[in-house]
């Protein structure tokens, strides 16, 4: 690889993370605004609800998510706090722990999806010309 071609994977990297900061802090602050909920809570309730099951394993849903089991954990909890889902034992294996969407959760997301598509759309549109004119250099 040459200095050339390192400068470009390094321009686009960084072109990509400025997108990424950008849009999510964004999005954080749309959803917090409009609907108590940052951009971690309105993950797991979107991937819950993707999973088109009435119950997820924590781990599966960790598996889906950029987010550590600690953390995890903790926007499960917040989630669970404000009755947006439940939390129970597996009867089978006592180690597993289900998750499950409450009929709050499910009227909160749709709300929610609105906003989150919304900003998505508002700042990928923009973020398509920057990171666009960012690799044309």
């Amino acid at each position: 690889m040459t200095g050339t071609d390192e400068e470009e994977i390094v321009r686009r990297w960084r072109a990509l993370l400025g997108c990424y900061s950008r849009v999510s802090c964004a999005l954080d602050r749309a959803l917090q605004d409009a609907h108590g909920i940052g951009m971690s809570e309105f993950e797991a309730l979107d991937r819950l609800a993707e999973t088109g099951a009435d119950k997820c394993k924590m781990h599966r849903l960790g598996a889906d998510m950029y987010l550590s089991q600690s953390a995890l954990s903790r926007t499960v909890a917040r989630l669970e706090r404000a009755g947006l889902v439940e939390r129970g034992m597996c009867p089978d294996d006592r180690r597993a722990v289900f998750v499950s969407l409450t009929d709050a959760g499910r009227d909160l997301l749709a709300r929610a999806r609105v906003t989150q598509r919304a900003v998505l759309a508002e700042h990928l549109a923009d973020e398509r010309e920057v990171t666009a004119d960012a690799a044309a250099r």
